[in-house]
């Protein structure tokens, strides 16, 4: 079987807060980042070609906090986080604090083939992007006048918050795919432009393997959204594998134990999208709402709302 599911940002969406010309702009871009990635799964591309084809998509619209869209920091630029994880050989790649980069994903994937590495971070990051060649933006190009609203706001406020945070709403707007190929490998991807008005080079959970990403054929492929300092402290890519690998449980059951259960109870809100060996999907978080779509044989969806 193959299998598909990738979500862009969870968090307070109650329904009503979106007008249904701006519902119907993200399920189209929701279901056109998941058709990117499951057209290559039907052709026998492999896992890491689809998540990354599936967040490339999401990185270059401006709706959702990565790439192109992503929030501005305390100086009122961007900082960027991403990385992808392959379940057949735990093969990883990161990027974190990058600026101008058009699609973080595609370094992280660099840095995983090209280096003996598996996270480089700011001016080091951006060095190696152009001796591959990789492709850069200007400023113009990040500019989007919500977001820069958002940021103006925050920084009024003296606070650091996270994406679309108003009238009391939030949501966390990383962006991320996993993805099972016909080969039986998993492979996830995540990536995010971060909280707005981030200051001091503030890394989140994104780039950070077996916190915000992790897959492992043996047990699951995990993409995580919410706020990453409660992810990290979870490990929660790697926990929800730990459970499955030592303790038996099935995937929904380690994705509940983690995401309703530890994170609640630390604070944490959230969110992530996860697939086992079989291609099964789990789509958990314990926010309002979860920007997110699937699909494989049995089923198929573009769903926004808890």
């Amino acid at each position: 079987m193959i299998s598909l599911a990738l979500h862009g940002g969870a968090g307070t969406i109650p329904k009503g807060s979106l007008t249904p010309e701006q519902e119907n702009q993200y399920l189209a871009a929701l279901r056109q980042a998941r058709d990117a990635g499951y057209d290559i799964l039907q052709k026998g591309g492999p896992a890491l070609d689809a998540v990354i084809a599936a967040v490339t998509v999401l990185e270059d619209c401006p709706l959702f906090n990565a790439g192109r869209g992503a929030v501005f920091n305390h100086e009122g630029g961007h900082e960027m986080d991403a990385s992808v994880m392959c379940g057949k050989d735990r093969g990883t790649g990161a990027v974190c604090g990058v600026s101008g980069i058009k699609n973080p994903v595609q370094l992280a994937r660099l840095v995983m083939e090209k280096t003996e590495h598996v996270l480089l971070s700011g001016k080091g990051a951006e060095a190696f992007a152009h001796a591959q060649n990789v492709t850069f933006e200007p400023e113009s190009y990040f500019y989007n006048e919500l977001r820069h609203q958002q940021w103006q706001e925050a920084v009024a406020a003296d606070r650091v918050q996270l994406d679309h945070t108003a009238a009391g709403g939030k949501k966390m707007g990383t962006v991320g795919c996993v993805a099972l190929d016909i080969s039986g490998n998993l492979a996830a991807a995540t990536s995010t432009g971060g909280l707005t008005n981030k200051r001091w080079g503030r890394i989140g959970d994104t780039p950070i393997i077996g916190a915000g990403t992790w897959a492992d054929n043996t047990t699951c492929a995990v993409s995580c959204t919410g706020v990453g300092e409660y992810f990290i402290r979870a490990v929660v890519g790697h926990e929800i594998h730990a459970l499955m690998a030592y303790k038996g449980l099935s995937l929904p059951e380690a994705c509940n134990e983690v995401v309703m259960k530890q994170l609640v109870k630390s604070g944490g809100e959230g969110g992530l999208v996860a697939l086992d060996r079989q291609g099964n999907i789990s789509l958990t978080f314990n926010s309002d709402g979860m920007y997110r779509a699937w699909k494989n044989d049995a089923t198929e969806g573009v769903e926004i709302y808890g």
